[in-house]
């Protein structure tokens, strides 16, 4: 590798795109300083580890002055910076101010390091006063980043299409399980999606083309479709009979989003800046980012299909739910900690138990009293949680921030453990781990941890109204893991003897 390659600052390395991102530009020959709030769960991907990756751990939202003088000092000899961050995951009511005052501090730093430009991928949507909070605040943040000089590329994008992307995720979920489907008005505007490696390829190319510094460029797909004709496309190609759909007016982005919420993995906060979203026509004013970054755009039906793919095939990169800050951060409150503590001793090897463990959740369940586990998402689901609809990235691994069901990984050692904090809303903060240890011969033994901080009264009363399935519910899952990693090693134990 060059001393000479170029230097960039990448934000958002753990999110959906950043995730997808870095890896393309290592193979392109680019070094990486990766921006990011934690170390350990960037750490979680196969490509953090390349010698040309250094990580800077820093929270940009956090505002104090030494973090904006880090920051300055991160951007010191890049030659470009991606800003690849938005709070719609970590969407509130003030999530519009904070996305602002995080781009002018990125701006302002920018221009104390002498960055020479900035690359920012916005949204698609002619402002007015139909515009949605949530593009309205894409807008503001590219004023924020403009504002102080330092030269910005901005790529406005409408639909994502991708495997794992949010927008997909609902467009998957609504076809496949609604063969008739009553919506709101926004099924008819029109939209112009892309994929998500024609994403990929603008954002590098910008690198490489001089002519994009100081633009805004619309970047879409080939096809212009209103999102009812999408999900026709989507059916199609799920091999699903045509989906009816009745347009109402009365169903508003609120109502759109819960609704979303009860029917996808996409839990309502997240939805509802997406439903708004779609009120708004998102189409490319003209082809100038093609004309400039010429590349082979995949058709709505060819984006289906390769994300559709990828999903199949277990080689998703990146999902939505992945991005976002990582929970049990924050240390507990109170001095009490509930734990019930389980073992077994299992005749096969750490390494059958270890994978055993991660194959938890998603569609393969829970080892045991799956309807329990259903009847805990829905009442989730019911007070705004995520419950089982996000399932699992991949189907057989599990790693750093991943979010698995309810749960989101936080620790993972490979054939020894894995830890777990719960984001499904209760009175107090969950952990659910798993520990193995080699006992010799070929057997282990698995201790299962659960663990509560309860957060009041009403916290302690929670720990005691569900203790007493604990029983069912985590000894089946013992006697279930032992079955697996016995049924996985089995000819190798018989062989041993």
């Amino acid at each position: 590798m060059s001393e000479h390659a170029p230097t960039i600052l990448l934000t958002g390395a753990t999110g959906y795109v950043g995730g997808r991102l870095a890896p393309r530009l290592l193979s392109e020959g680019y070094r990486l300083r990766c921006l990011v709030r934690s170390r350990k769960k960037l750490l979680a991907q196969a490509w953090a580890d390349d010698e040309r990756v250094e990580i800077v751990e820093l929270d940009l939202a956090d505002g104090a002055p030494e973090t904006d003088s880090r920051l300055t000092e991160s951007m010191r000899g890049c030659d470009a910076a991606f800003y690849l961050i938005h709070s719609m995951v970590a969407a509130g009511e003030e999530y519009a101010k904070r996305d602002f005052d995080m781009g002018e501090r990125f701006a302002r730093a920018g221009r104390e390091a002498g960055l020479p430009r900035i690359i920012y991928l916005s949204g698609l949507g002619e402002m007015g006063e139909g515009l949605s909070e949530h593009l309205r605040s894409r807008r503001e943040v590219e004023t924020a980043l403009a504002s102080t000089g330092v030269p910005l590329t901005t790529l406005r994008a409408a639909m994502i299409i991708g495997s794992g992307s949010a927008s997909f995720e609902i467009l998957r979920y609504l076809v496949e399980r609604l063969p008739v489907m009553v919506t709101p008005r926004w099924v008819s505007t029109e939209c112009q999606p892309i994929a998500i490696r024609n994403v990929l390829s603008y954002l590098i190319e910008c690198l490489r083309t001089p002519e994009t510094i100081g633009k805004d460029l619309d970047i879409g797909g080939p096809e212009v479709m209103n999102y009812l004709e999408i999900m026709r496309v989507m059916a199609k190609e799920r091999g699903l009979l045509r989906r009816l759909v009745i347009p109402v007016p009365v169903l508003t982005p609120r109502l759109s989003s819960l609704w979303i919420g009860l029917v996808t993995p996409v839990t309502p906060r997240i939805a509802r800046p997406l439903a708004e979203g779609l009120r708004n026509k998102v189409v490319c004013r003209d082809d100038e980012s093609d004309r400039l970054m010429p590349q082979q755009l995949l058709t709505i039906r060819e984006s289906i299909a390769a994300a559709l793919g990828r999903h199949a095939q277990g080689g998703v990169e990146t999902v939505w739910s992945g991005a976002g800050p990582m929970p049990g951060d924050e240390p507990w409150s109170g001095g009490t900690v509930f734990v019930d503590e389980r073992s077994i001793e299992i005749d096969a090897p750490p390494g059958a138990v270890f994978r055993a463990v991660c194959r938890v959740g998603g569609g393969h369940g829970w080892y045991a009293a799956d309807w329990l586990w259903r009847i805990r998402g829905w009442m989730d689901q019911l007070v705004g949680g995520p419950g089982l609809r996000r399932g699992r990235r991949d189907s057989e691994r599990l790693a750093m921030g991943d979010a698995l069901d309810f749960w989101r990984v936080t620790g993972v050692r490979e054939d020894h453990s894995l830890d777990l904090v719960a984001e499904m809303k209760v009175p107090g903060e969950a952990r659910l781990s798993f520990r193995i240890d080699t006992l010799g011969a070929g057997r282990s033994s698995l201790v299962m941890t659960a663990s509560f901080a309860p957060k009041g009264l009403l916290g302690i009363l929670y720990w005691y109204s569900v203790f007493p399935l604990h029983g069912l519910v985590f000894s089946g899952m013992l006697r279930g893991i032992r079955d697996a990693a016995h049924a996985e090693s089995g000819p190798e134990r018989q062989s041993s003897t």
